[in-house]
């Protein structure tokens, strides 16, 4: 069993939030970015990384999203901002 990211997708700061689990980090976000993938992202133009969580065990990360998507808006905006208070797009560190 192989690690997995957890991470959050928007458009723009406190705009419209998305939280997905991959193993492929940099794949998945690119995937996002370039609107290749039918969906939520892609329907709502959510193209900026603002939050990653590595965890060693994807069945860990699967847990995690699953938790965060129930999470009050509210407490996704503060663990967004708790890591990266600018809502930098963190796909650059990524490349």
């Amino acid at each position: 069993m192989t690690g997995g990211w957890v991470y959050i997708m928007t458009n723009r700061p406190n705009g419209t939030l998305y939280v997905g689990v991959t193993a492929d980090l940099a794949r998945r976000v690119w995937e996002h970015r370039e609107g290749s993938v039918e969906g939520f992202t892609k329907r709502y133009g959510l193209r900026r990384l603002v939050h990653t969580e590595w965890h060693e065990d994807i069945r860990d990360a699967i847990q995690r999203e699953k938790n965060l998507k129930h999470w009050p808006r509210a407490w996704k905006l503060s663990l967004i901002g708790s890591s990266n208070p600018h809502w930098d797009d963190l796909y650059e560190r990524l490349t």
